[in-house]
C-alpha cells in the first residue's frame, strides 16, 4: 500500500511537472496570449480584445522566456526584421513589469515627426484618407440594463443606433464600475473621433482615430531612431502613450512578436458567468479577427 502511495503521488508530480513544462515551452517558443487592457490601439484591438501573439515572427531574446528580466544574457536568435506597420508585443523599456502592444512606425535610422497631426516618416507626410466618424464609449455599468440616449443616438449593449437604425460607422462600446466614472469623471462618456486609413512609406494601410489634429502630442520634436531600436505609436493617436513621450525608442531585444488574430473579445458587460447577458457583452464579430 505506502508503494502505490507513492507511485500515486509521483504520477500527480509528473503530470504538474510536464503540463507546465510544456505550456512554458509553447508560450516561449509559438504562441502566447495576452489581453487589452487599455484603448491606446482603437480602432485596431478594442479593451477586452484578447490575442494570440507569435513568438517565432522575429526570433528570440530573454524576454521571450520566463524570467527574462534578470538579464541572463543580451541580443536575439534566429531573429528576423519586423516590417513598418507590424502591430507588436514588446516589453516597456522603462517598466519590465508591463507588456506593451503598439505599431512600429519607424526602424533604426528613421526620422519621426508629428506636425499638426499628421505622421511624417524621413520628413514625408504620411498619406491618410477617407474620414469617416468613430465612437468611443465609454459607459457606467449602471447604465447596461437602461442604455444610454441621446436626439439621435442609443447605445445598448454592444450596440450604436441612430435615427432608429444600426449606426454605419465604427465604434467601440465598454462597461467601467461606477466608481472608476465617479472618480475620472473625465474617462468615462461618450466620445466623437474621426477615423482615417493611413497609408505608409511600404504600402501597408490600416486604420487610425484622432479627436482632433490639435492634441498633446500632434506636435513633436523630429525623433530619429537609434542603431537597435524602434518607434512605436497607437492607433489612437491622441490616446497613446508611446515612444513619441512615455516610453521611447524601444530596443530590439524587447520585443515579443507579431499580433496575430483575436480569439476572444468582450466589453465587461457583467461576469462571465452571467450567459443570459453574453449577446450583450461577446464581440462575436471580433473572434478570430486577424490583426494587419
Amino acid at each position: 500500500m505506502p508503494a502505490k502511495k507513492t507511485n500515486v503521488a509521483r504520477d500527480w508530480f509528473n503530470t504538474i511537472f510536464y503540463g507546465a513544462l510544456i505550456a512554458i515551452v509553447f508560450r516561449s517558443f509559438l504562441l502566447e496570449p495576452f489581453n487589452i487592457p487599455s484603448g491606446s490601439m482603437i480602432p485596431t484591438l478594442h479593451i477586452g480584445d484578447h490575442i494570440f501573439v507569435e513568438k517565432w515572427a522575429y526570433g528570440y531574446s530573454r524576454y521571450s522566456f520566463p524570467f527574462g528580466s534578470w538579464k541572463l544574457w543580451n541580443g536575439r536568435f534566429w531573429a528576423t526584421e519586423p516590417e513598418i506597420g507590424d502591430v507588436i508585443v514588446f516589453r516597456n523599456p522603462i517598466n519590465e513589469s508591463q507588456d506593451y502592444v503598439k505599431r512600429l512606425i519607424g526602424k533604426p535610422g528613421d526620422t519621426i515627426q508629428m506636425i499638426g497631426g499628421r505622421l511624417h516618416i524621413n520628413g514625408v507626410q504620411v498619406p491618410r484618407e477617407n474620414p469617416r466618424p468613430y465612437i468611443v464609449a465609454t459607459l457606467p455599468k449602471s447604465l447596461k440594463r437602461v442604455g444610454f440616449y441621446t436626439d439621435k443616438m442609443s447605445i445598448k449593449g454592444n450596440k450604436i443606433w441612430v435615427d432608429n437604425k444600426p449606426a454605419d460607422f465604427n465604434y467601440t462600446i465598454e462597461y467601467k464600475d461606477d466608481k472608476f466614472c465617479k472618480m475620472y469623471e473625465y474617462a468615462c462618456g461618450v466620445f466623437e473621433a474621426t477615423e482615417y486609413t493611413e497609408t505608409l512609406p511600404n504600402g501597408v494601410k490600416h486604420s487610425i482615430i484622432e479627436m482632433s489634429d490639435n492634441e498633446r502630442f500632434d506636435d513633436t520634436m523630429a525623433f530619429t531612431v537609434p542603431e537597435n531600436h524602434y518607434f512605436f505609436m497607437g492607433d489612437n493617436r491622441d490616446n497613446s502613450g508611446d515612444s513619441r513621450a512615455d516610453i521611447g525608442y524601444v530596443p530590439r531585444d524587447n520585443v515579443l512578436g507579431k499580433v496575430w488574430f483575436i480569439w476572444y473579445s468582450h466589453n465587461y458587460y457583467s461576469p462571465m458567468l452571467a450567459v443570459w447577458d453574453w449577446g450583450n457583452k461577446m464581440r462575436w464579430n471580433r473572434f478570430g479577427m486577424g490583426i494587419e
